[in-house]
């Protein structure tokens, strides 16, 4: 199954995007807070059969973040069911 970033709300300050699957049915949602030196980041995904997708996602989208504003920190707790996820495997989480 395949899953997309469908925004639901962008402001300066947040944004809140669905993941939804090829059929537009939301199957999680991911949340973004920015600080004046900090990204928080929060997401859960409701089945567990596509969290490998979910991380091919969400990585690069924060990267992307980073690159328009590398100054800030990123701080992530992201769930695929009830496991959670680190991106960074090699790296400790913050």
């Amino acid at each position: 199954m395949e899953i997309y970033f469908s925004p639901e709300v962008i402001t300066p300050h947040f944004q809140i995007l669905n993941v939804v699957n090829s059929a537009e049915k939301a199957v999680g949602n991911l949340a973004l807070m920015f600080d004046e030196k900090k990204i928080f980041v929060y997401g859960i995904l409701e089945e567990g059969g596509v969290g490998h997708d979910f991380k091919d996602l969400v990585k690069p989208y924060l990267k992307g973040l980073n690159k328009a504003k590398p100054d800030l920190d990123i701080y992530s707790c992201l769930y695929v069911g009830c496991e959670k996820v680190n991106l960074n495997e090699d790296e400790k989480e913050k």
